[in-house]
């Protein structure tokens, strides 16, 4: 298809998207469009008109923020464009007992509420400005109804106008349920659109263009039943994965208000899917749907994409929205980037059982931030969600990412059917000696979210569920409906209960308020081995150890050892000691608050910034006190 014969079609990307960032989706489809000889669409970011919106009522960008950060747990967002989809009284009654009920403002919401329905008036208005044949919104977490708002305005104005939804928020039976539901939704595609999209445009232009032959696609029949083609095929491989156009993006922000209390992001992808996931998909997760499957692109090829980004669009901030970061990369394509003449601040997803070594490698590769999917510091509670990693670990990469500077993202989790009060006090009473590395941004329980084991197997225990109350406050849809069109689901608290989980929130409070003046630093002079220990709520001492066999047990406490493997190990590098004894000396270093432990393994818990052989001086601390620890006799 030449470019004269593309139809004329105009990309939407409602709130609540991030304000700081350019839709992936969009920059992806547009790319996808020009590789195979199309016009690039337009598109029209609302997200950050609806801030400017805001701005000009006397609402901040910072309340814009606010809701498209965490508004969707209680859908805020969407409850504000509920009224433009529904009639204006819609939902007010529901949202008022349910923010009463769970002690959320709603007068910021309220406000925004009032701004809705002429909002969707002028998108409508600027939209069909554009003179579409065909208008495709991307849809992800709360920006649904925002969507669905806008899309009715334009059909009813403009009836001969084709409305097309894509995005995670129609994903498998979601995207059947939307275009059954909202008949003013002409087409849905499901999964992956790089190449069903560009595919379809060529359908809808063509007199005899075949709709049932493209992957996942929601349409309609002459006579107006719905046909629904199988989403299977939609996959692409890495080389379909094209570089994002965000030159549009990126004008309307710098043309923005936005921009002048907010710094632009790139976002980028390396990889899609799940390597983990495609082998013990953690039981809580509902990220990928129907795209689980895990592709990379080569490392070189993701570094030149990088670069150019970079180069183009003069911006340094870039989060990489991998699922997982690829077991590759830390030989292959990091180093790439650590060459890179560039003062890059890298946003990567991991696992968190990286080393040391690669923890380094992250770091020198200007990576300033992680999601390493921590969610738990208990044994048991990650064998439940099938993590593939224990407590230990978790705190290794919490050490290892506080020796290299790198900030940690991570929750703590909580909800899971036969968790036991025990194993989190034991975890508690060691929170206070880990003051010093990255705390959890707060607890929170568990949802029940479609497409995760717990959702797909009511035999893991979640066997009552429901469409989140919630959303009977954004659609005018009955229970059996919401049930095939939501995300997350209602369910009977499982775990531990309220009540046992607030010691774990108090110590996290006093941990969050006091890591930023807590430091537990590890360094050797001259083959004597000092830690110290500057954390809250400690005696302030130096630690020293003068002992080759007792220095020989710190570095195999860096990886974490069980006891047998600690004395097979020491026996092996020629130092004996007896279980019993060596059990004796850990005890004292767990007394002290030096290392943790969780089934059966040892950690150390000493940072060593700057690498262990050099000595670590703060001028600002007061004057050691050296408490000398004398071996077991």
């Amino acid at each position: 298809m030449s470019v004269e014969d593309s139809p004329r079609t105009v990309l939407v990307c409602m709130p609540w998207h991030e304000l700081t960032r350019p839709s992936l989706a969009l920059g992806l489809l547009k790319a996808s469009c020009v590789a195979h000889g199309m016009a690039e669409p337009p598109a029209y970011f609302a997200n950050i008109r609806w801030a400017e919106v805001l701005f000009d009522a006397g609402l901040a960008v910072g309340d814009y923020l606010r809701v498209s950060d965490g508004g969707f747990a209680h859908a805020l967002g969407e409850w504000v464009f509920a009224g433009a989809l529904n009639g204006q009284d819609f939902g007010i009654e529901q949202m008022a007992d349910y923010a009463r009920r769970h002690r959320i403002d709603l007068d910021p919401i309220s406000r925004m509420r009032e701004l809705a329905d002429d909002f969707v008036s002028s998108v409508t208005d600027t939209v069909l400005a554009m003179d579409p044949e065909i208008v495709g919104f991307t849809s992800t977490f709360s920006q649904n109804v925002p969507s669905l708002a806008v899309a009715k305005r334009i059909k009813q104005r403009a009836p001969g106008t084709r409305i097309l939804f894509g995005g995670y928020n129609c994903d498998g039976i979601m995207g059947v349920t939307l275009h059954r539901e909202f008949e003013f939704v002409d087409l849905v595609l499901r999964g992956e659109s790089d190449e069903t999209f560009p595919e379809l445009l060529g359908a809808l232009r063509s007199e005899h263009g075949d709709l049932g032959s493209i992957a996942g696609l929601c349409w309609r029949d002459a006579d107006g039943g719905q046909q629904v083609n199988d989403h299977r095929g939609t996959l692409v491989g890495p080389a379909g994965m094209h570089v994002p156009l965000f030159d549009d993006w990126f004008q309307t922000y710098d043309n923005s208000v936005v921009s002048e209390f907010t710094e632009p992001e790139l976002v980028l992808e390396s990889s899609r899917g799940c390597w983990w996931g495609e082998k013990h998909h953690c039981t809580f997760c509902g990220l990928n749907g129907s795209t689980m499957t895990y592709r990379a692109k080569e490392p070189s090829r993701f570094v030149t994409e990088l670069d150019h980004l970079v180069r183009k669009h003069r911006t340094l901030d870039v989060t990489v929205v991998d699922n997982i970061l690829d077991v590759s990369y830390p030989r292959t394509a990091l180093p790439e980037i650590a060459a890179m003449d560039i003062d890059l601040r890298l946003h990567y997803e991991i696992k968190a059982n990286i080393t040391a070594e690669q923890a380094a490698t992250l770091r020198a590769a200007k990576v300033w931030s992680v999601q390493p999917g921590i969610e738990s510091l208990v044994d048991d509670v990650l064998r439940r969600m099938d993590k593939g990693i224990g407590g230990v670990r978790n705190v290794r990469a919490l050490r290892d990412l506080e020796t290299e500077g790198i900030t940690v993202g991570w929750n703590w989790l909580y909800g899971f059917p036969g968790e036991r009060e025990d194993d989190y006090r034991r975890i508690i009473e060691q929170i206070p000696a880990l003051v010093h590395l990255q705390p959890p941004g707060g607890t929170g329980r568990i949802f029940l979210e479609r497409f995760s084991p717990n959702f797909d197997d009511p035999a893991i225990g979640f066997t009552e569920r429901a469409p989140a109350e919630r959303y009977h406050a954004v659609y005018d849809l009955d229970q059996q409906v919401l049930a095939d069109l939501v995300y997350e689901f209602d369910t009977p608290d499982q775990g531990i209960t309220e009540e046992q989980v607030a010691p774990l929130d108090a110590a996290i409070a006093v941990w969050q308020a006091r890591y930023s003046e807590s430091s537990l630093l590890r360094s050797e002079i001259d083959g004597v081995l000092i830690i110290r220990d500057r954390r809250f709520g400690w005696a302030g001492n130096d630690y020293v150890f003068t002992d080759p066999k007792e220095r020989e047990t710190w570095a195999e406490l860096e990886h974490g050892r069980t006891i047998p493997a600690l004395h097979r190990n020491l026996a092996s590098a020629g130092f004996d000691w007896d279980e019993v004894e060596l059990e004796e000396w850990l005890a004292v270093q767990l007394a002290n608050g030096l290392v943790f432990t969780e089934g059966a393994r040892w950690l150390g818990l000493a940072t060593t910034p700057g690498g262990i052989e050099r000595s670590i001086v703060r001028p600002e601390q007061p004057e050691p006190v050296l408490v000398r620890i004398e071996p077991p006799k």
